[in-house]
Formats: C-alpha cells, structure tokens, sequence
C-alpha cells in the first residue's frame, strides 16, 4: 500500500472529504454528549443557540472570532509557503506590547493619528519576532519550529517580568496588568453600548487583502511555488530565503494585529491571559480552512461559535465545557486526514 498523488484531483475530490469530516466530528461529539448523559440533539441545539441565537450571542462569537481570524491568516500564509510558524502566540503578545507601550499616553496624539501609529507599531513588532526563527532557517538551517514554539515561553516570561515590573499599573491594587489605554487608543464600537468593536471589521480587511496578495501579486505565486516545490521553484529563478523571510514578516505581522485588537478592541490593558490560547487555536482554523485567507473567516466564525456555544450549552445541559476543546482536537485530525485524501489516492503495489 502506498499513496500515490492526485494531479488534478477534480473539486469533488476537493470538497467532500472535508464535509465528512466535519460530518464526523459532529457524530463523535454526540456520541461524547451521551455519553455524558445529556441529549445530542439538545446539546447541539444548545451550542448554536449560545453562538448564534440573539444579537448579544452572534456579536459575541464575531468578538471572539476577531483575533482568531488574525491568528489563522498568521499561520495560512505561513504554512502556505512551508514555514511552519508555531509562534502566533508569541507575536500576539508583541503586538499587544506594543499597543500598551505607545496607547497609554506616551503618545497623546488623536485617535486620527494615534490608532494607525499602534497599529504600524504593532504590526512592525510581531514580524520582527518572526524574523529571528526566520533568519536563523535560512542562514543556519534551524527548524522553525522549535524556534517559534520556543519563542512562545519565553516571550510571555518576558511580559510577565515587564508587568510585574515597570509596566505594572500602580492603581492595578498589586494585580499583575498594564496601565489602561488612554481613550484615544482604544477602538470604537461598531455598535453603540455592545462589546463588538472595530477590530472584526480590520480582521475581514486584512483576509481580503491576503486573498489579494496569494492570488494576484508576484509574492503570492512565489510563496505557492515555493510550498509546493523548493526546488522546482529555485530552478526557475525565485529567490527560496527572500520569499521566506517575506512570508514571516507578514506572518508576523498578522498575529500581532490580534493582540492589538484584543487590548484596543476589548480589554483595554495588557494582562498575562490576554490570550487563551489564540495562537495555537489559529493553527486549527487555517487547517480548517485548507489555507484559504477567505475560508479562515468562515473557519474562526465555527470554531469560535463552538467556544461561545459551549460556554452556554455547558449552563443549560450541565455537560463540561470541555466537549468543545475535543471537537476541535477531532475537527484538526480529521481535516488533516481530509487534506490528505483530497491530494492522494491509496493504490496497492
């Protein structure tokens, strides 16, 4: 037995394992819901009433699909090119650093000025923080992701030291957190007295603008070409280490953008569990979403609606929250799986 790949597999081919896949991890939840003693009907009627079904649930899914839509576009461009950045946490907290540094009156400027100054800050912070893994790959050939998935751990002792130290807020009653933004950097609410904020909208920007980038300019051919074949693409001229470093720099900036978000958008300080695990989580919505800049919103509204879903489902069906952290975990090995029978066939020797 051996796989032999697809050449052009037809969008059947493409679509279908997908869809049962999904189709499964539904079945295996049910299973775990009655297994735990409540209905899986209920269970899953439940989870999509939570996320969906009011004004305050869907704005809170779309809340807590903003910085996984950044986060997924971070690790869908990455992985597109073959550089397997493992550190979206890591940039997420850079960008949140940076907000922190330059919102909270160092510069006071107007929110005209102020926000797109943050904003650059941020973006610029969490591609230099890719830029290291990214360099030492490509001058010394150190794998990216021990490098990126080590940056994590450090990174966030790094500000857990600033925040119980000079960054720690004098007025935060000895908790461990920032200084609040000052007004002027914190990002509006699309809705007036709801918590959905500006952010979604940047996050539904910046996928479109990479759908741009990977379809119609040089560099998304060249981050193609390069994840499809090194040393195809090295043969007809483009440069492998440039791309890379290119592919990390937006990377990185992309995840930084969630932290922005989630401290101008939400929080409005910077605390050590500013993030759950938004980094990690994106890696489960870009596989989710074959890669797709487009399908990674779609990906980040199910997986978020799963989380705010489950919170709710939990209340009423009295079955552990935790049945959402393993529908994604099956979601991710089975779209894995998925993506693998869509390029290839097994055939008999």
């Amino acid at each position: 037995m051996r796989l032999e790949p697809i050449k052009n597999p037809s969008l059947g081919r493409k679509l279908v394992p997908p869809a049962l896949a999904l189709t499964t991890t539904i079945v295996i939840a049910s299973l775990l819901a009655m297994l735990a003693g409540a209905n899986p009907f209920s269970v899953l009627g439940l989870i999509l009433k939570g996320a969906f079904g009011s004004q305050f649930a869907l704005l809170e899914t779309l809340n807590r699909a903003t910085p996984l839509i950044f986060t997924g576009l971070a690790v869908a461009v990455a992985f597109r090119a073959k550089f397997w950045n493992i550190g979206a946490e890591a940039q997420l907290y850079a960008g949140a650093l940076m907000t922190v540094l330059l919102g909270t009156g160092f510069l006071p400027w107007p929110s005209a000025a102020l926000l797109p100054v943050i904003i650059l800050a941020s973006i610029l912070a969490g591609a230099f923080l890719l830029l290291i893994p990214a360099l030492l790959k490509t001058r010394f050939g150190v794998d990216e992701v021990v490098t990126t998935l080590l940056f994590n751990f450090i990174f966030l002792l790094f500000i857990s030291m600033l925040l119980e130290g000079p960054l720690k807020d004098p007025m935060g009653m000895g908790w461990p957190k920032s200084a609040r933004l000052i007004p002027e950097a914190r990002l509006p609410r699309i809705f007036e007295g709801l918590r959905l904020h500006w952010g979604f909208a940047l996050a539904l920007i910046s996928a479109v603008g990479v759908w741009v980038i990977q379809t119609r300019s040089t560099l998304g051919y060249e981050m193609r070409a390069v994840g499809l074949n090194k040393q195809a693409a090295a043969f007809a001229g483009i440069p492998i280490n440039l791309v890379l470093v290119k592919t990390a720099l937006l990377s990185g900036g992309l995840a930084a953008l969630a932290g922005f978000s989630e401290v101008a958008g939400l929080k409005g300080s910077l605390t050590l569990d500013l993030s759950p695990g938004f980094g990690y989580t994106g890696i489960i919505v870009a596989m989710l979403a074959l890669l797709n800049p487009l399908g990674v919103v779609v990906a980040a509204l199910f997986v978020a609606g799963i989380f705010v879903g489950a919170d709710s489902m939990s209340r009423a069906a009295d079955v552990p929250t935790y049945l959402a952290d393993i529908m994604l975990a099956v979601a991710l090995l089975l779209m894995v799986l998925a993506i693998m029978l869509a390029r290839f066939r097994v055939v008999r020797d």
